[in-house]
């Protein structure tokens, strides 16, 4: 279960991190839980590309994006069919919460939030794991719990299912 756990984390804090851009910190920053569509999950699996040849300029310009690389990311945005891209933020922010809960082997749904719960009593009561290593997967688990939001629309699990593999390749 100890994979499972930390391929929820790494899965989360990727795709919230590489894709939520504002001038507001991340630490205030609210997921805004939308019932996704087809349209929405193609859109960002498109976008990946663009998005993937800005995110060394994300990354330079930390909480404060210039007004060009907002420009950019609006342009991205719209390309794809967004209104802009607070929405295909947004979307983002749901697909990653939809690919967390997934099983890589079964498929099979557990709200993410659940699984992160029940990864941290197994730490917390596995005694063959150093005390140090487990000192930072506790802690990664306690934020990673704060952070992540239930799942609202359970609907949202058959569309981003339908294109799993789609959004799995997107994201390499």
């Amino acid at each position: 279960m100890r994979f499972i756990g930390r391929h929820v984390i790494a899965l989360i804090m990727t795709l919230l991190l590489s894709v939520t851009v504002s001038v507001v910190p991340a630490a205030a920053q609210d997921v805004t839980q939308i019932k996704l569509t087809e349209q929405h999950v193609k859109g960002f699996i498109a976008a990946q590309k663009d998005l993937a040849a800005v995110s060394a300029k994300l990354q330079d310009a930390g909480d404060k994006p210039d007004d060009a690389l907002q420009n950019e990311l609006e342009s991205i945005a719209k390309k794809y069919g967004f209104q802009n891209f607070q929405e295909l933020d947004d979307v983002a922010a749901n697909v990653s919460i939809v690919m967390a809960g997934l099983d890589p082997e079964t498929g099979a749904f557990t709200d993410p939030q659940e699984a992160l719960k029940k990864e941290l009593t197994e730490i917390e009561a596995d005694s063959t794991i150093p005390a140090d290593e487990k000192k930072k997967l506790v802690d990664e688990l306690k934020e990673a719990i704060q952070t992540t939001p239930p799942l609202e629309h359970k609907e949202n699990i058959d569309v981003v299912k339908q294109y799993r593999a789609e959004i799995e390749a997107a994201l390499q």
